[in-house]
C-alpha cells in the first residue's frame, strides 16, 4: 500500500507588529516592529498544537521589517518561497505573518503573481507581542482555520476574525484592532471558534494582469531590475511638475489617485499625457474610499479595473515586468 505523506501547514515569517516588542506592556504604539522570530511567535503560541490538527508544522523566516520598509526584493523572495512550498503535494497551504501598513500590497502582488489553487493566508496583529493583550496569537489561530479549511483558495487575508479576499482588501484604520475591510466588495467570511463560516466564494474576476504560466512567473521573478512605478494625486492646485520630474527620472509607469470618477486638474492631466506618449504607463484610479473609476468613452487614459491606487502599482508593475521579461 502507497504511504500517504502528513499534510503540512507552512508558516512564513516576514516581521511586522506581530512580531514586535515594546519596552512596557501597556505600550501598543510605542513599539519596535520584526523583533520576534517566526519560530518563536509560533512557540509562544499554547493552542497552535491543537489547531494544526495533527498537521506537520514548517517554518521559514523569509525576511524581518517593519511593512512599511517592504520592498520587491522581499516580495521576490517571499513568491518564490510560496512558488516552493505551493508545488509540494503534502502542503495544504501558507500561511504568512505580515506587518498591516502593506499586507493589501502584498497580499495582492502574490494573488496577481500566483493565482495560487491552495489558500495563502496572511496575518498579522494591531498590537505587538509584548502587549498586555496581543492580538496577534488569535489571529495566527484564526489563520490556521482558514488555511486548513476545504473551501479556502487563493490569497486571502485574515485578521480580527474577519476573512478577506487578496483583491479587496484594505487598511482602513490606523490603531484599532478590527484595522481592515474589503470595501464594496464585503468580507468573504469569519472565524468562529475555530471554525471559519463562509458569506461567499472568494471572486477572481478578470484583472488587468494576466494568469501567468509556471515559466512566465519565474522570468518575471528573475528580472534583476524590477520597474520603478509612483503613485500621485490629485487634489486642487494639482500641478504636473512632479511628474514631469519622474519622467526626467525615469519612472517607468505612473498610478494617479484620482479625486471622483477618475477626474484630474487639468495641469496633471497635461503632464500624465506627456508621460504616456514618452512610453511611461500611466494608470487612474481614484481616491475615494468606496466605489471605482466607470470608464467613459474618449477616455485617454487607462483606469484601473478598480483597484486600489497601491494595488493598481502592483498590477502596473507586474505588466511592464513581463513586458521586460519576455523581450
Amino acid at each position: 500500500m502507497q504511504q500517504v505523506e502528513q499534510a503540512s501547514v507552512v508558516v512564513l515569517g516576514t516581521g511586522g507588529t506581530i512580531a514586535g516588542t515594546a519596552a512596557q506592556a501597556g505600550d501598543n504604539i510605542g513599539y519596535t516592529a520584526a523583533q520576534v522570530t517566526v519560530d518563536q511567535l509560533l512557540g509562544a503560541n499554547p493552542m497552535l498544537p491543537g489547531a494544526l490538527g495533527g498537521r506537520r508544522l514548517v517554518t521559514e523566516q523569509v525576511a524581518q521589517v517593519d511593512s512599511k520598509d517592504m520592498s520587491v526584493g522581499i516580495w521576490r523572495a517571499l513568491a518564490a518561497r510560496c512558488l516552493h512550498w505551493l508545488a509540494d503535494a503534502s502542503v495544504q497551504g501558507i500561511v504568512i505573518t505580515h506587518g498591516t501598513d502593506t499586507l493589501e500590497e502584498t497580499a495582492w502582488f502574490l494573488q496577481a503573481l500566483l493565482r495560487p489553487g491552495k489558500p495563502v493566508v496572511l496575518t498579522c496583529a494591531m498590537r505587538p507581542a509584548t502587549s498586555l493583550a496581543p492580538d496577534g496569537p488569535q489571529n495566527l489561530l484564526d489563520a490556521m482555520a482558514v488555511v486548513q479549511d476545504p473551501a479556502a483558495r487563493g490569497v486571502l487575508a485574515v485578521c480580527a476574525g474577519v476573512v478577506h479576499g487578496a483583491r479587496d482588501v484594505r487598511k482602513i484604520h490606523p490603531y484599532r484592532l478590527d484595522a481592515f475591510d474589503s470595501g464594496d466588495a464585503g468580507s468573504l467570511g469569519y472565524v468562529e471558534e475555530g471554525r471559519v463560516r463562509w458569506v461567499k466564494s472568494a471572486s477572481f474576476e478578470p484583472d488587468p494582469v494576466v494568469n501567468w504560466s509556471l515559466d512566465a512567473i519565474h522570468l518575471i521573478l528573475d528580472q534583476p531590475v524590477w520597474p520603478r512605478v509612483e503613485i500621485l494625486t490629485s487634489h486642487a492646485g494639482a500641478g504636473g511638475a512632479v511628474a514631469d520630474l519622474l519622467v526626467q527620472d525615469g519612472v517607468q509607469g505612473l498610478v494617479v489617485a484620482c479625486t471622483g470618477n477618475g477626474s484630474l486638474h487639468h495641469d496633471l492631466e497635461a503632464s500624465l499625457l506627456r508621460a504616456q506618449a514618452a512610453g511611461v504607463g500611466v494608470v487612474r484610479a481614484t481616491r475615494c474610499a468606496l466605489g471605482q473609476v466607470l470608464p467613459k468613452a474618449g477616455d485617454e487614459l487607462a483606469h484601473s479595473n478598480g483597484l486600489s491606487p497601491v494595488k493598481a502599482r502592483v498590477s502596473l508593475m507586474l505588466e511592464r515586468l513581463a513586458a521586460q521579461a519576455t523581450r
